[in-house]
């Protein structure tokens, strides 16, 4: 063979030692980038997923722990008023149902926390709660009508602490 044979014979073989070379580069890229998404899009969001919970993430699919949830163990007080028509009267009872929203019933025993007024007092202070959801019922007398009088909220406490007034509407 000439010279010039092996010159052309040498120049295409490096040719094609780039080119295959290239494509493996081109290759081993696009499985990197296939691997990352697929390992991105394979992880599955962190969050609250307890829909209860005042930290809830309703796109969450995997729970992180980072659910709050009401109940004692805080440091809010809830200064509870039952008002009937809008005035005062004598509380008797307060019952508390920790992270629920709608009423659970009359019966003392489907509540969390009962507690038992001073009848000196015109409201019912609930201490050490945490941030979370709540229904409030309450029992009372009505002195203007000489009669008991009940009636409760759904309550969504915010706050880490301090003191909080609600009025608990009540009637007979």
């Amino acid at each position: 063979m000439s010279n010039f044979s092996n010159s052309i014979i040498n120049k295409l073989s490096q040719t094609i030692k780039v080119k295959i070379k290239m494509k493996k580069s081109i290759i081993l890229a696009f499985a990197a980038l296939t691997e990352i998404f697929t390992i991105t899009s394979c992880k599955k969001k962190e969050g609250c997923t307890n829909p209860i919970s005042i930290s809830y993430d309703e796109s969450a699919e995997v729970d992180d722990g980072s659910c709050r949830l009401a109940g004692l163990g805080g440091s809010t007080t809830i200064v509870a008023y039952p008002r009937h028509h809008g005035k005062d009267t004598r509380p008797y009872k307060a019952f508390i149902k920790f992270n629920i929203q709608d009423f659970p019933g009359a019966d003392p025993t489907s509540y969390d926390l009962e507690l038992i007024a001073d009848t000196t007092e015109n409201h019912i202070e609930v201490r050490n709660l945490k941030p979370g959801k709540y229904f409030i019922y309450m029992t009372a007398f009505d002195t203007t009508i000489a009669a008991g009088v009940v009636g409760g909220i759904p309550y969504t406490l915010l706050q880490e602490g301090g003191e909080v007034n609600l009025t608990i509407p009540v009637t007979e």
